[in-house]
């Protein structure tokens, strides 16, 4: 019998693969009882950590790979794509909506200059302008149309890398190496080539000057140069300048329907864009970034979101204190993934720029450090790399703040990359500076005592008016930023805000702007930490009752001081019961702001001398009008002493206009002429005009009393005290005032003079219930067919001050 072989014997692989099967399975056995001892050992753990870690590695790398494609993906809405080959050729421009005028005026250029650069910062459309420009001159230049990406892969090009591109497509020689002379013999050798050639270069994304620089200026007849980058090319030599800023909303409105309408159609029906007033809030949030604006409208069509959802969900971003969480919607992160601008800029650069975003108005350099904790001299060097991407702008006085078409857009950001604990902290960090500032100068006020529009020789941050003046927009919006907020401040901020607005309203007090002293005052009464805490009411009531008693309210003003007394600690017990005695003071109840007074010199500290000073004053004005003038003579006099000792001008000019009327009364006609002409030379230095007016009242009816002969000047200061008084609301000065100015009148033989003013003087004594001056005045009218007396008859003190 033969065998399949041919040759009687059976085939040899069945034995060959029967034989490795055993033997593979006897070793395998073996081989893996070994392995399993040795993994048990050593590799168990191993395998578990490299398992870890590769897993790891795989989810980073993935990550990595998805941000780099999305990042360097083309939007289906963008204007200008790459070629899709190597081949420098001319894009078409694809969704190119507005930028008519721009466009016609680059056109315009084109056609009589050699080098055109349309400039603007990053992202705000200078490459789809000139690339739209440029096809519009297609058939003028038939020797062909390049365009080069000075940017390709978001890196910027080198000058001889730009030369080398345009050598390979012009067939002229690349510039050998680097250096200045190669590539002046590069471009030497590119413009013989032009010469007389019809081509249109356009080199778009030109971050740097260097990159073309060599080119220019261009010398070729026919040949036409077009650039695109950002305000660093300004400037260049043979190069005429057109700049183009974001669109205006009507343009950025059509953009948004205009990319909306390349999306695929969704099924719920939704609003015209052009005709929906909500998308124009909608493109102003987003700052009008081109870019930003067409993702947005095409990403609304596409899932048919509806134009108030993408509103609402941007307010809210852009709107919610910074200490607040909110969701970031897919809206709001869109416009900030989109800002391609912003990614631009270097990491302390987009830092900086979000932390601004929390102030209000212009901020100083120093502020700014404080906010972003950095120094001085590197905030300098990033408000310089901001300033030039056109992210922020400058204001007077060394100040800068985000571009207010970028503030929502900052805020944006701010949500987006700032935790919460992050803009707290920063929130912090910008209070805390400006409170400490103002304290230091509202300390200085008092010392000072100039009027506001005295021109200073200080530096500007040594001098308080000048300080305030420059910062009361940044310093007004910070403190109002809480009122009517559904919860408290954040604690780190809390503290610092209420010392801001109590230095923010010495300074509104002593500059005498009473409407924002009373805003303020309202604002820490409307937030819940004034609820919280009675001592921050209490303090928010007694500013307002010495608002009040200014506005010559003293029955407003001892109702809130009333409540300043019952709501304020023991500290300030003193200041409280010291304004309600005085507002009492006013209203005729002489005793109970007697016992008010004394309560508050009991509760002040030995070491607050400024306080006994004022309580002294109070006493010595209430005593006074209670006709006790030797008692309110000593505290005058001890007021007095204090006020100088301590270089308080406006107080030691108050008390020496009260000591004019104890010595007038007691009859020291010398000592009254003393007081009163040191208490005008005080009130020389003083912004104080109500207290200058009841100096010049008292000096005026002294002089009448005293020295008849002395008519004249009465006259001229009484007027000037109703000068000073014409602007305020009727007092019982004022009547006084027009008393003893009738009574000068009638001194100097005018008798119808004197009859008008008598009159007016019972008019305001009747408005505002002056009874003494009220009844003074009908003496005088009812005499008045009498020849005038020598002197004014008696009308009791002029003014306390």
């Amino acid at each position: 019998m033969t065998g399949p072989t041919g040759n009687g014997r059976l085939p040899r692989w069945p034995v060959l693969v029967t034989i490795g099967t055993l033997l593979s399975g006897v070793f395998g056995n073996l081989a893996s009882n070994l392995l399993s001892e040795f993994a048990a050992s050593v590799l168990g753990p191993a395998s578990i950590v490299v398992a870890v870690l590769g897993g790891l590695g795989f989810v980073v790398f993935e990550l990595r790979r998805r941000r780099a494609v999305r990042e360097t993906a083309p939007e289906p809405t963008d204007v200008v794509t790459a070629p899709p080959t190597d081949v420098p050729t001319l894009p078409y421009t694809a969704g190119f909506a507005g930028r008519d005028e721009h466009v016609q005026a680059v056109l315009d250029l084109l056609a009589r200059e050699h080098a055109v650069a349309v400039l603007g910062r990053r992202a705000v459309g200078t490459s789809a302008c000139a690339v739209q420009a440029a096809n519009l001159l297609r058939d003028d230049f038939p020797d062909g149309q390049y365009h080069f990406d000075l940017r390709r892969g978001g890196r910027p090009r080198s000058a001889r890398q730009v030369l080398t591109a345009l050598a390979g497509v012009l067939g002229t020689a690349p510039p050998t190496s680097g250096r200045p002379d190669a590539l002046a013999a590069a471009a030497a050798a590119l413009r013989r080539k032009l010469d007389g050639r019809k081509i249109l270069l356009v080199l778009d994304n030109v971050d740097r000057p260097e990159q073309v620089r060599a080119l220019l200026p261009p010398t070729a007849r026919t040949c036409r140069l077009l650039l695109a980058g950002g305000p660093a090319l300004s400037g260049l030599n043979g190069v005429v300048e057109h700049w183009l800023a974001e669109p205006g909303p009507d343009e950025a409105v059509e953009l948004f329907a205009a990319a909306g309408g390349a999306a695929p159609a969704a099924r719920i029906r939704r609003a015209d864009p052009r005709t929906d007033p909500a998308v124009r809030e909608i493109v102003d949030l987003c700052g009008r970034q081109p870019r930003t604006v067409r993702a947005l409208g095409y990403r609304t069509a596409q899932h048919g979101w509806r134009h108030s959802d993408v509103l609402d969900a941007l307010r809210r971003a852009v709107r919610t204190p910074p200490h607040q969480r909110v969701a970031v919607s897919p809206a709001a992160q869109l416009v900030t993934e989109r800002d391609t601008a912003y990614r631009a800029l270097t990491r302390e650069a987009r830092r900086l720029y979000r932390l601004m975003s929390l102030a209000p108005a212009p901020v100083d350099r120093p502020t700014i450090a404080a906010l972003a904790r950095r120094h001085p001299e590197r905030v300098t060097a990033l408000l310089d790399q901001l300033a030039a991407a056109a992210f922020v702008i400058g204001a007077p006085g060394d100040r800068y703040e985000v571009r207010p078409l970028l503030a929502a857009n900052a805020r944006l950001h701010l949500r987006d990359a700032e935790p919460a604990r992050s803009r707290v902290a920063a929130q912090a960090r910008l209070t805390r500076h400006l409170a400490r500032r103002a304290e230091r100068h509202a300390a200085n006020l008092a010392v000072l005592g100039s009027p506001p529009d005295r021109e200073w020789s200080l530096p500007l941050d040594d001098d308080p008016y000048g300080w305030f003046d420059l910062h009361q927009e940044l310093l007004l919006a910070v403190v109002r930023v809480p009122a009517g907020a559904a919860e408290t401040l954040p604690r780190r901020v809390r503290r610092w805000w209420f010392r801001l607005a109590v230095a923010l309203c010495g300074w509104l007090a002593h500059v005498e702007r009473l409407d924002e002293w009373e805003q303020v005052c309202r604002t820490v009464l409307a937030t819940p930490t004034a609820d919280d805490r009675p001592e921050i009411a209490g303090w928010a009531h007694n500013e307002l009752g010495v608002l009040r008693r200014r506005r010559h309210d003293p029955q407003g003003a001892a109702a809130a001081l009333t409540l300043a007394v019952a709501e304020r600690g023991r500290r300030g017990t003193a200041q409280a019961r010291m304004n309600l005695g005085l507002a009492l003071l006013d209203l005729g109840q002489l005793d109970d702001a007697v016992e008010h007074l004394e309560l508050s010199r009991r509760h002040r500290s030995s070491a607050d001398r400024s306080g006994h000073a004022l309580t002294d004053l109070g006493l010595g004005a209430a005593q006074l009008a209670r006709g006790e003038l030797d008692t309110a003579h000593h505290h005058l006099v001890r007021a007095a002493n204090t006020f100088r000792s301590v270089g308080d001008a406006r107080g030691y000019a108050a008390a020496l206009t009260n000591l004019v009327l104890v010595h007038a009364t007691l009859g020291e006609h010398l000592d009254a002429a003393q007081a009163w002409r040191a208490a005008l030379r005080e009130y020389e230095s003083v912004n104080d005009p109500t207290s200058r007016a009841a100096a010049l009242l008292n000096a005026g009816a002294t002089l009448l009393t005293s020295t008849p002969g002395q008519a004249r000047a009465a006259y001229e200061l009484l007027a000037e005290s109703r000068r000073l008084r014409a602007e305020t609301r009727p007092t019982a000065g004022l009547g006084r005032t027009l008393l003893y100015l009738g009574d000068a009148a009638a001194a100097l033989g005018d008798g119808a003079e004197a009859r008008r003013l008598w009159a007016d003087a019972a008019t305001v004594a009747e408005e505002v219930d002056d009874d003494r001056a009220l009844a003074a005045a009908d003496d005088r009218l009812e005499h008045d067919a009498d020849p005038p007396p020598a002197g004014p008859r008696a009308a009791g003190p002029a003014e306390p001050a």
